[in-house]
């Protein structure tokens, strides 16, 4: 275990940091694809124990926290909309709380990094958490 504060508050901390191609948010992928760029997921000590298994799986969920957002909309016009959509109806950056989720292929673990495939955030975005895919309960099946 890991010493951490006490449950008082929602306070984060943030056990890497992610590191792809993208420093400007015009030049970010809108949704991440399976196909995109190689990217690296590095994690801190001392959680990098914590990855032990990952290895086992072909998708993981990434999440991180979109520290470059404006937190401020209510109301949103998309650049691929005319129409006004309300924050929660869309995947926008632009969030109360901006937090980032995205289903990445996994490409390999080294060390502690990870190299993943799919991700949409920028260069230096910090890492909130790892997961298993949500539809992959189980690890991949082992070589035969």
């Amino acid at each position: 275990m890991v010493p951490t504060s006490d449950p008082d508050d929602a306070r984060l901390h943030f056990i890497g940091r992610i590191h792809t191609p993208w420093d400007d948010r015009k030049d970010c992928p809108r949704q991440g694809k399976q196909d995109g760029p190689e990217c690296r997921i590095e994690v801190f000590e001392p959680w990098v124990p914590a990855l032990k298994g990952i290895e086992d799986y072909d998708q993981i969920e990434v999440l991180y926290w979109l520290d470059r957002s404006r937190r401020d909309l209510v109301v949103q016009n998309p650049g691929h909309s005319d129409k006004t959509f309300g924050t929660f109806a869309l995947r926008s950056p632009v969030r109360p709380n901006p937090i980032g989720t995205i289903g990445a292929k996994l490409i390999r673990v080294d060390g502690a990094n990870l190299i993943v495939r799919g991700l949409d955030c920028l260069n230096g975005t910090p890492l909130i958490d790892l997961k298993p895919d949500r539809c992959a309960f189980t690890p991949k099946a082992a070589p035969k």
